[in-house]
């Protein structure tokens, strides 16, 4: 058995993990990143999984990154170039609706459907711009902790209630109607292009176990708003080399910086001390000592699987057990001898309609069904995909003439009908679903497809650790945010445990590839052991 001493371990070499690794390696502290996969990334991992064919595996494309980390840690310098996706297209029976990124092109496709929704989509957009620019604040600031009364955790909040109090009427309610209602009844307010409202409001659903008519889904549209490329807000692209190109790229940071990185080295348990924390011990028995552990994990795997039994006070623990996971997403990510051929644009001579996402949404009671086929415990029979082909814009993911499909499908709850378990049967029939679901609109697909590799939240829990295979580490839903996330009272990246901090998803701001978890948690604990130093 082996013994090592460092001043910060952090459990697990996801994003987040890797961030906030990167930040407390700057900090000056002697940091170790322990990964249980071959491959860092967690759920932004790049990975060959067919001979000459590169999967986004799991995350696949990116918005939410946040602007200072990039700067901070100096990403591009560390390999990090993000490709633009140039709009979405939603194929129909017969027609299309298709929105790019040039807007004069955008507005004159509008128009062919509807002048008012052509009016109407500027004016909404210059709106949500607005609604991001002022929430915006809270994806840095520490959530206050709602028992305590102490003045300097809430100036975080008193300066977005002050934002707020300088908002017009209008602009006022409009965000609480952001807060509390539906996506699709929020859209309907501005638009009546069913499949506009459709797919537009298939952002309030990404990663929720809820349709685009439940309410609070109004909130995770605006949650993907904020996203922003170059200070271009709702703009969408993919990193070359996949999503694991983010990952290295900090990863990179971390190492420059000083951090020590390994990877198949899980973790079994934490080492407890009275009350506090002092180290791990891996599957192999090594017992690595520190001062901080920070865990990327969710909340689950942190609490109940790492933290000894008997340690957590019980009401605690009844908390953690209660927290929502819900996990409603699966994926499908396909390996093709050529490019699919949609029936709306048949014979098309170029391929600009297949350089940004492809949309499965066509009405709003197409995407109400799919919601109800999990609402009983079935995957849908014909899914929401949100679907890309990167190889048109990074043909570095597959061999020459080939491209790669990227297939992120809701619904596929966890939990099946009957108390079932996802199977080798199931997996592929969920798989065929997709398939077919594609194929209604694109029907050379199936001839098109070497290979397939079909991921269900069970897939997803078990390979990447995401507990229930949710995307976000814990539902975004209104009573799993700010303050309560992950657990009331315990907002603020500290644990009951004490030198035990969380910097991943299950924390604010939430999930999506974005790094601001791994962040506001790393600079938390240097500025907790600043004060430490100080008091001593």
């Amino acid at each position: 058995m082996a013994t090592k001493r460092y001043d910060a371990i952090v459990i697990g070499g996801g994003h987040n993990g890797l961030v906030a690794a990167a930040y407390l390696a700057r900090g000056g502290m002697k940091t170790l990143v322990l990964e249980r996969r071959n491959v860092l990334g967690g759920a932004a991992v790049t990975e060959e999984i067919f001979p000459g064919f590169r999967f986004s595996v799991a995350s696949y494309v990116v918005s939410l990154l946040r602007p200072e980390i990039i700067r901070d840690l100096e990403l591009p310098k560390h390999g990090l170039e993000i490709l633009p996706l140039d709009g979405t297209i939603t194929p129909l029976d017969g027609d299309y609706l298709w929105r790019v990124n040039d807007h004069a092109e955008t507005m004159r496709e509008l128009r062919r459907w509807s002048r008012t929704d052509a009016e109407a989509y500027e004016e909404y957009g210059r709106l949500m711009v607005d609604m991001a620019r002022f929430i915006k604040p809270v994806l840095s600031i520490v959530p206050p902790d709602p028992g305590r009364i102490d003045p300097r955790d809430w100036l975080g909040v008193l300066g977005l209630a002050r934002s707020f109090r300088d908002l017009s009427e209008y602009h006022q309610s409009v965000f609480v109607q952001l807060m509390t209602m539906s996506a699709a009844e929020f859209l309907e307010q501005w638009f009546e292009t069913d499949p506009l409202i459709a797919t537009m409001s298939a952002s309030g659903i990404i990663g929720t176990f809820q349709g685009i008519r439940s309410p609070g889904t109004a909130y995770v549209l605006l949650h993907h708003y904020m996203g922003e490329i170059d200070g271009a807000f709702r703009a969408w692209g993919i990193p070359r080399g996949g999503t694991g190109g983010i990952s290295e790229a900090i990863a990179s940071a971390a190492r420059a910086a000083g951090a020590e990185i390994r990877t198949e080295t899980p973790v079994d348990h934490l080492l407890i001390a009275g009350d506090s924390v002092t180290g791990v011990v891996t599957s192999s028995g090594d017992e690595l000592t520190a001062s901080v552990v920070l865990s990327s994990l969710d909340a689950r795997q942190t609490f109940l699987h790492l933290v000894p039994s008997g340690t957590l006070d019980p009401q605690f623990e009844r908390e953690v057990r209660r927290y929502k996971f819900r996990g409603s997403s699966g994926k499908v990510n396909l390996a093709l001898d050529g490019l699919p051929d949609f029936t709306c644009l048949p014979n098309a001579v170029t391929t600009e309609h297949l350089r940004g996402a492809i949309s499965f949404s066509p009405s709003t009671d197409y995407m109400e069904r799919a919601y109800d086929d999990a609402k009983y415990g079935r995957f849908s029979a014909r899914p929401y995909i949100d679907t890309i082909i990167p190889t048109l814009v990074d043909p570095s993911m597959a061999p020459p003439g080939k491209h790669v499909m990227s297939c992120f499908v809701q619904y596929a709850p966890y939990h099946l009908e009957d108390g079932r378990e996802w199977d080798d049967a199931q997996r592929e029939a969920f798989g065929d679903a997709v398939v077919d679901t594609i194929a209604e609109r694109a029907p050379n697909i199936r001839d098109l497809i070497l290979y397939r590799q079909v991921l269900t939240p069970k897939d997803i829990e078990v390979t990447l650790g995401l507990s229930e295979g949710n995307i976000f580490q814990g539902e975004l839903s209104l009573e799993q945010l700010f303050f309560f996330r992950p657990v009331p009272g315990w907002a603020r990246y500290r644990t009951p445990v004490k030198d035990l901090w969380m910097c991943g998803s299950a924390t604010h701001p939430g999930g999506g590839l974005m790094g601001a978890p791994g962040r506001i948690a790393a600079l938390e604990v240097l500025k907790a052991l600043r004060y430490r130093r100080g008091a001593a």
